[in-house]
């Protein structure tokens, strides 16, 4: 097994002193138009954050046993050297891509991810809030692992990119040059991905680097200043509720759902999935009002369909219509408790 640090828990020092370091940038230059701290808001990203501390270490029991189990059928070895870490960054990177835009386009995943972008604050201790049901993380890596990487190296390569977007999560660090932004997981980009607007929406969900997201079409510049938190905000600062609103909102949906099709379109379709409404038949003409037998009068406001999802209206002009999540390749709209 090879022996690499915990490069989370080294980092920890450093995390603490550039939070101090951003708070006493706040009194020092304030700036109206940045959303800043609030106690309450910082004080849940950080129970967050431990709360998550607790329960990755849960949830890495199951996990690590099924790594180790792959890891001990394939055939395939990459030994942990100095010159194949880089590597393994960047596939891990890659995979990390796919798995962060999955969790915001699948219910049931974004149901996990939708507690990162519950604040409408955007800070350093918007990077601590974290998940409490990280387990939907880990199929996304079982690729590096039937590839022969150990299962340590890839915990470690995913603590290094743990580490490197938390600097991303700051208004105080504008747009850095060219070649970086090009390049690079920068704040500017990381701001857009966090925005609630509809033309942000589902955008830039690279972790290191961005250039996954210029190759796949998911990728936008911030141009104009972004407004955080959900296209329906949660008004609480509960642990729990935070860790839960979004699974409590599914339950809800699937116990009112009318069929089996309806509640696999509510777990694995995109959040603002709704069914397709049956369409009118010559029979249903003759029912009261013009509409389907026990519908609304004329049969009810005509929905907007693309593919067979309902387009919910999100305040703002959308990067494109709300699709389903039927392909993983087309951003969705992302969505509050319900």
């Amino acid at each position: 097994m090879p022996h690499l640090p915990d490069v989370v828990l080294w980092s920890v020092p450093a995390f603490l002193l550039l939070t101090a370091v951003e708070v006493a940038s706040y009194r020092l230059r304030p700036d109206e138009d940045a959303a800043g701290y609030e106690a309450k808001d910082a004080a849940t990203s950080v129970g967050m954050g431990l709360g998550s501390l607790a329960f990755d270490a849960l949830w890495k029991i199951p996990i690590v046993a099924i790594y180790s189990a792959v890891h001990a059928l394939t055939p395939l070895r990459v030994p942990v050297l100095w010159w194949t870490l880089l590597p393994m960054l960047l596939v891990q990177d890659f995979l990390y891509y796919w798995s962060h835009r999955g969790h915001h386009v699948i219910r049931v995943l974004w149901a996990c991810h939708v507690v990162h972008h519950s604040s409408r604050k955007f800070n350093l201790t918007t990077a601590l809030r974290q998940p409490w049901t990280s387990w939907t993380v880990w199929p996304f890596y079982l690729p590096m692992i039937v590839l022969g990487v150990h299962p340590a190296a890839v915990a470690f390569c995913s603590g290094v990119s743990l580490v490197y977007q938390f600097w991303v999560h700051t208004e105080r660090i504008g747009k850095l040059p060219r070649l970086v932004e090009f390049v690079l997981n920068t704040p500017s980009h990381h701001r857009v991905h966090h925005a609630s607007q509809g033309g942000y929406l589902d955008r830039n969900f690279g972790g290191i680097l961005i250039i996954w997201d210029r190759m796949f079409g998911s990728f936008v510049p911030e141009t104009e200043r972004p407004v955080y938190g959900l296209t329906k905000n949660i008004a609480t600062c509960n642990p729990l509720r935070v860790a839960t609103h979004e699974y409590a909102a599914l339950a809800r949906d699937l116990r009112a759902a009318t069929g089996w099709r309806e509640r696999a379109g509510r777990i694995f379709r995109g959040p603002g999935w709704q069914p397709t409404a049956r369409p009118a038949t010559v029979a249903d003409a003759g029912a009261p009002g013009g509409g389907a037998p026990g519908g609304p009068p004329g049969g009810g406001p005509v929905a907007a369909l693309t593919g067979g999802t309902t387009v919910a209206p999100t305040g703002g002009p959308a990067p494109g219509p709300s699709t389903t999540a039927a392909s993983i390749a087309a951003p969705t709209v992302k969505r509050g408790a319900a």
